[in-house]
């Protein structure tokens, strides 16, 4: 992609906008997008952000400026006026980017983040481990999932409660490889992570080889459907994605997947409407919600297999 040119996209909002306008646009930006609280200081390498506001965030975009880029970004600006009618917040900011420009710009973004037992240490930057922390060294390379969102940390927070040694984990819509890596850190036997965009696959290799875990987590381009075809069963399934696919694997039948006892730890949706409605799925699929964990307005809920 050498001499492309990027036009970032970047709109402010309360945390409840948040999660649709990043729906708005993933429909049109081929990386996925970035949930940020504001740049890092790029010369300090082992500087780390004091504790922030959680009720504000800035989603982050970029698109290519390839053919066909006029009609996206007109699609994306279309898309969040019809959002702002019901939600307020101000309109984007846009503005383009040079490769080497863009290659730089989205890492200001990323810095070291603990959370629960967990150390997340952007491959630019280093942190100070304390007695019994875990250290995740990720490069996002435009796949979700960094720890920036609440969403991650409360999976990474559930993760941390919920897992045992040794058991077998299915992670869906990995990512960057954040939540197959945490697993194994606390202690996993074995990590299947699924991803159906090619991007976060290769990152998430990346990441996984990065940690050194390469024999204990296996990454393919895929989804449940994949996962149903091959018949494995699994202790624990994590899926930090939006609510509508939560609902969608529940149909597909999922708890299949899981040996009597499993457990499930879903995120990306919002207390409320969004939370009874995969709550509901949950039940209907024969899991019970036995778990919760809430940042702000997003929430993340644990379920078994009886």
């Amino acid at each position: 992609m050498n001499g492309i040119r990027w036009l970032e996209i970047a709109v402010t909002a309360p945390a409840e906008a948040a999660e649709a306008i990043a729906e708005v646009l993933s429909r049109y930006v081929p990386h996925g997008v970035a949930f940020d609280y504001g740049p890092v200081p790029a010369d300090e390498a082992d500087w780390e952000r004091p504790p922030l506001p959680r009720d504000t965030f800035t989603v982050l975009a970029y698109l290519p400026m390839t053919p066909g880029w006029e009609d996206a970004r007109q699609r994306i600006e279309e898309g969040l006026w019809h959002l702002r009618q019901i939600l307020p917040f101000p309109p984007p900011r846009f503005r383009v980017l040079e490769e080497e420009e863009w290659s730089e710009a989205w890492k200001a973004h990323y810095d070291v983040l603990r959370v629960g037992p967990f150390v997340i240490q952007p491959t630019w930057r280093r942190a100070e481990l304390r007695p019994g922390e875990l250290l995740i060294e990720l490069d996002p390379g435009m796949a979700f999932g960094t720890g920036t969102h609440p969403t991650t940390r409360l999976c990474l927070q559930a993760l941390a409660e919920w897992l045992r040694p040794g058991e077998r984990v299915l992670d869906l819509g990995t990512g960057s490889g954040i939540l197959a890596i945490a697993a194994v850190r606390r202690g996993a036997g074995w990590v299947w992570a699924l991803d159906i965009d090619a991007v976060a696959v290769r990152v998430a290799e990346e990441n996984v080889r990065r940690n050194g875990v390469s024999d204990r987590v296996e990454v393919t381009q895929g989804s449940l459907s994949e996962a149903l075809a091959r018949g494995e069963r699994f202790d624990g399934i994590l899926a930090n994605i939006l609510a509508p696919v939560i609902r969608q694997f529940c149909e597909q039948g999922w708890g299949a997947l899981l040996r009597p006892g499993g457990w499930v730890i879903v995120s990306g949706f919002l207390c409320g409407e969004q939370e009874e409605s995969v709550r509901e799925a949950l039940a209907n699929a024969g899991l019970t919600v036995c778990g919760r964990w809430v940042e702000a307005d997003w929430v993340a809920l644990g379920a078994r297999r009886e």
